[in-house]
């Protein structure tokens, strides 16, 4: 492997898939950044550059930042010194249109290809990962039914308190959510394969075995 190499990664998968895990572990082992829209955002405000303000404007007023100002953020944050040797992009792209932009702005930089990975996991596997989170309205602690079970039911480790259940994290609400995500990233995903950039990654088990298989099909062991 080319420790030099640019690595300029997506990484695709529902919520509940791991992909923010992954993200992060691979963030350490490439020492990249993973870059959120959300991050761009709050540094452009904190910069107070041209494009952050107006940005600021729009959320301001509860508005969608549109396509042409979050395409400009990302612009001026992968010109950054750390991203240099490669970037995780997350929750960016989310439409054709931003994916087609973000192609058209990584060619002006003269960076590398994307490299996109899709990880897979069953839906029933979602919706049960995704519906047993409780979590503690006063210290922020959080638990799942099953995987991370509180000591005593229905109380936080630490306080004692009563745990509460988000009204989104109910099962009808958690398949909604992935109908919607299927709707908006089934686009994405034959958008990336007809380019023979996508990778996808059976996200089903430890953390560290789906880590693995990212490593592997983005062939860096």
């Amino acid at each position: 492997m080319n420790e030099n190499k640019e690595r300029n990664l997506i990484l695709l998968g529902a919520a509940g898939a791991g992909k923010g895990t992954q993200s992060q572990k691979m963030a350490t082992r490439l020492n990249i950044p993973q870059i959120s829209t959300g991050d761009m955002l709050r540094q452009a405000r904190r910069d107070q550059t041209p494009l952050g303000k107006s940005a600021d404007g729009y959320m301001t007023r509860g508005e969608l930042v549109p396509d042409e100002l979050v395409i400009g953020l990302v612009e001026e944050r992968l010109q950054k010194p750390d991203a240099g040797p490669g970037f995780i992009l997350d929750g960016f792209p989310r439409t054709l249109e931003q994916a087609r932009a973000l192609d058209t702005l990584l060619k002006k930089l003269g960076r590398a290809p994307l490299q996109v990975v899709d990880v897979q996991v069953p839906e029933a596997l979602l919706v049960e990962r995704l519906s047993g989170r409780l979590s503690c309205p006063k210290d922020g602690a959080s638990y799942h039914l099953k995987f991370a079970p509180p000591k005593t039911p229905g109380h936080c480790d630490r306080c004692q308190g009563a745990l509460t259940e988000r009204a989104d994290d109910k099962p009808d609400a958690v398949k909604q959510r992935l109908v919607e995500y299927r709707n908006k990233t089934a686009p994405l995903i034959d958008y990336y394969h007809q380019q023979r950039l996508l990778h996808p990654v059976d996200g089903v088990g430890e953390v560290e075995a789906v880590f693995s298989r990212i490593t592997q099909a983005l062939q860096l062991s």
